[in-house]
């Protein structure tokens, strides 16, 4: 499993109710999810991300409340993956839980500056960083975690498995 695209770069706890405000958890839906991700940190998100972009963020990414509503809205906005230099342990399970790669390498995190293009190779935990020509190594997933991710999470990957 791979990704490629463009960084959207944050600083240290970014949290989930940053990610996605309070006033929009009436719905589930992840498209209405979607539409207000990052809002109140970066009002510009929602009309620069692409398809396949990357976030890169420091320290204790995803801190807050245990709700599933943060990773979902993240994948939701076409974020292909997200790496951190350490993520909030609710998160990092709700992140598996819904498809949503993350990776962990605090180096990456130092170098990489927004606007960069990266690719992550999730089965060896590389990431390359194309811009500068700079490769970083992250803990690859287990291949149960890969499997689960490549399911589109863990209920697609209970599915598949019933048996």
């Amino acid at each position: 499993m791979k990704a490629k695209g463009t960084v959207f770069k944050y600083g240290s706890n970014v949290d989930t109710d940053v990610i996605i405000p309070a006033r929009y958890l009436n719905t589930s839906d992840p498209k209405e999810l979607a539409k207000h991700c990052m809002e109140d940190i970066d009002a510009e998100f929602v009309n620069k991300v692409k398809d396949g972009d990357i976030i890169v963020a420091d320290k204790n990414f995803g801190s807050g409340s245990s709700r599933e509503h943060a990773p979902i809205a993240i994948k939701a906005s076409g974020i292909s993956c997200v790496v951190a230099s350490t993520f909030a342990r609710i998160f990092y399970r709700n992140a598996i839980n819904i498809g949503l790669p993350i990776l962990e390498c605090e180096e990456a995190v130092k170098a990489i500056e927004a606007g960069n293009e990266l690719e992550v190779d999730f089965s060896k935990g590389l990431i390359k960083n194309l811009t500068k020509n700079e490769e970083y190594q992250a803990e690859p997933f287990p291949e149960f975690i890969q499997e689960i991710i490549a399911a589109d999470g863990l209920i697609e990957y209970i599915k598949k498995n019933k048996n």
